[in-house]
């Protein structure tokens, strides 16, 4: 029995003990966890808060960017006509009386803002700032004014460049990287709204990639930054105090700002005026190609799986596409490795490809993917004239049903009318019918039907029967490539399944 009673507690005390430590060693662990998450937990608020909140204060930011913007004004000597030859009969006068003609009034014609990007003197602005102007001068933040001389300006991008000479270096800012910069972060804007002077304001980016149908490569970044008449041409800042855009539009019924304002994102600019600077002019890659979008029902016509690329709707003759294969009805979905998900991305991808350069551009064709090899070329600015059409005189007509239409057999007539040469053949569109699915797309008479799903077609017969095809093999949309006032357009047409 007392072996029992002594071998009790020795076989209790060590489960006993055995149990406390384990409770004790799990406790430690957990609070050293708990510590350990509330610790990381912190650290990781504290970056959260300083990467998102706003800073306490934007004096010490804009007291160092503000030497560095600059106020632009430009003159303009008034235009000839009445006042001109005013001044003419005036200065005639003057001159056989023996008196001195006064110069010829001249008229301030814009107000903006630039800023220093070299010591030496260079300063950005728009091109819209500068555009016409016969003087420019340029006010420091010291007010001290300084004659400028135009080094070559942008017109496609709005962009220019200047150069004032100063005895000694200017406080000069630097690039940043627009890439970088995410909606919701914080930026500030300096300029010189309604003539002002140094005003600084500040905002977030509230989009990037805007198309505000500027030119053929918009690509703004959006802000609430409050930008008014007079800010064009002036610089928004990250945080680090680096350009990240040029301001350059604002949207505003009123005329003053309303939170929506529109910056030329530093990706586009620094390149843009590194070439200014180095020639006066920008020389941008040329591909040789009408491109339109592609929405859905002209995926569904084209048979891609979903709406992107850029459709060709013309190959210029004699240009790089042409000589590299790239036909009409194309559409480019890759160039030079980068994806093409939307029409308007191309023109900017081309444009910043050096002339001369061999790239690879990836287009679906008939319902196949095909690699193209290209040696770009240089864009030539240059205008195409175009006749308006006439509906009048037409030939007799088939009627196609199922779009709507009435069409009508090429005459050698009709062909000198729109502009059609030797090798082009088409029907021409001689009605369409109120309310149906042609009219919809905004077909016209005078349009002309050059092909129907990527077929060419010479009569009206051959439009009917490719539609009757498509119809039969179950789709509910025709491509059809129209020919109006010079240009070429794909245009899907829903099919009556009446």
């Amino acid at each position: 029995m007392e072996k029992n009673v002594n071998h009790q507690p020795k076989e209790t005390r060590p489960k006993t003990t055995r149990l406390s430590s384990r409770a004790v060693n799990r406790g430690e662990t957990l609070r050293w966890l708990v510590a350990c998450v509330g610790l990381i937990a912190a650290l990781a608020w504290t970056q959260m808060a300083q990467a998102r909140g706003a800073p306490e204060s934007f004096a010490d930011l804009a007291e160092r960017l503000l030497p560095t913007v600059v106020n632009i004004a430009t003159t303009q000597a008034v235009p000839e006509g009445r006042d001109q030859e005013f001044e003419d009969f005036f200065k005639e006068f003057m001159e056989r009386r023996g008196g001195e003609a006064p110069e010829p009034r001249r008229r301030a014609s814009s107000l903006g803002s630039g800023f220093i990007i070299d010591p030496s003197g260079y300063i950005v602005t728009n091109h819209h700032v500068i555009e016409n102007a016969d003087e420019v001068k340029v006010r420091l933040h010291d007010d001290t004014t300084l004659e400028a001389t135009v080094v070559g300006s942008d017109k496609d991008t709005d962009l220019a460049l200047l150069k004032v000479e100063s005895d000694t270096p200017l406080p000069a800012t630097s690039w940043g990287d627009s890439a970088a910069m995410r909606i919701g972060d914080w930026v500030v804007a300096i300029g010189n709204p309604f003539g002002l002077g140094g005003t600084v304001t500040a905002g977030i980016i509230s989009a990037r990639g805007r198309d505000i149908n500027a030119g053929r490569y918009d690509d703004f970044i959006q802000t609430d930054a409050a930008i008014n008449r007079g800010n064009s041409g002036g610089p928004m800042f990250n945080l680090d105090g680096e350009v990240i855009g040029v301001n350059t539009a604002i949207f505003s019924p009123s005329g003053g700002s309303v939170g929506i304002g529109f910056s030329i994102p530093s990706s586009l600019s620094k390149n843009i005026i590194a070439q200014l600077r180095n020639g006066g002019v920008v020389k941008r890659g040329w591909l040789g190609v009408r491109i339109q979008n592609v929405n859905d029902e002209l995926a569904e016509g084209l048979k891609l799986d979903r709406a992107r690329g850029a459709l060709v709707a013309s190959v210029t003759e004699g240009g790089p596409a042409e000589a590299a294969g790239i036909r009409q009805g194309d559409v480019i979905l890759t160039f030079n490795g980068r994806e093409v998900d939307e029409m308007r991305k191309l023109p900017r991808m081309v444009a910043e490809t050096a002339i001369g350069d061999t790239v690879d551009v990836g287009v679906w064709r008939k319902g196949e993917g095909v690699t193209l090899q290209v040696q770009l070329g240089k864009l030539e600015l240059d205008q195409v004239a175009a006749v308006e059409p006439s509906a009048t005189e037409l030939p007799d007509t088939g009627e196609v049903e199922a779009l709507g239409l009435a069409l009508g057999q090429i005459t050698t007539e009709l062909r000198e009318r729109f502009q059609l040469d030797e090798n082009t053949n088409g029907v021409v569109i001689t009605g369409v019918e109120e309310g149906g699915s042609a009219a919809e797309k905004g077909l016209r008479p005078g349009d002309v039907i050059v092909e129907v799903d990527q077929e060419e077609v010479t009569s009206p017969g051959d439009v009917a029967e490719r539609v009757a095809q498509a119809k039969e093999d179950g789709y509910r949309v025709v491509t059809l490539l129209v020919f109006r006032q010079g240009d070429f357009q794909w245009v899907a047409v829903r099919i009556d399944q009446g």
